[in-house]
């Protein structure tokens, strides 16, 4: 077995996002307008990995209508906006328990230069948002032939 150094500035990352998570859960922000400051409400679930020759972005988004979602992409900097209605069946009054958060949400996700942004991809199913970026030509792996 071999024995490896541990660092603790590699987890730091982690334990930042975590410590944000319990906070961002405890103290969840009111759907009321407090200012422009906001760039979201919540903030959806996203996974991000490597399928083939395509960087893929998946995005939790339940209760969200495709309508209510934007994407862009700018200098390398994908860019996902949207919205999650409140639903007004229900008055205030009755509910025993609101768990559920509303309004708008803002993720943005740094791409590598080698990607083609003309050929991105999206699509929506049971609310879940999938974007496939493919890389470009000359970001995949050429493997050449020992003669």
């Amino acid at each position: 077995m071999a024995i490896v150094r541990w660092d603790p500035w590699t987890t730091l990352p982690t334990l930042q996002d975590r410590i944000n998570r319990i906070f961002e859960e405890a103290f969840p922000r009111s759907s009321a307008k407090e200012g422009d400051f906001a760039l979201a409400d919540w903030r959806p679930a996203v996974d991000t990995y490597e399928e083939n020759n395509n960087i893929v972005i998946k995005a939790e988004l339940p209760g969200v209508k495709k309508e209510n979602v934007t994407i862009d992409i700018k200098d390398n900097m994908l860019t996902l906006k949207g919205e999650r209605t409140e639903e007004t069946e229900v008055k205030e009054e009755n509910y025993y328990r609101k768990e559920r958060s509303y309004g708008k949400f803002h993720r943005a996700f740094t791409l590598p230069d080698a990607v083609d942004p003309n050929k991105i991809e999206a699509s929506f199913k049971d609310g879940v948002l999938k974007i496939s970026i493919p890389k470009a030509e000359e970001a995949k792996t050429k493997k050449i032939e020992i003669k």
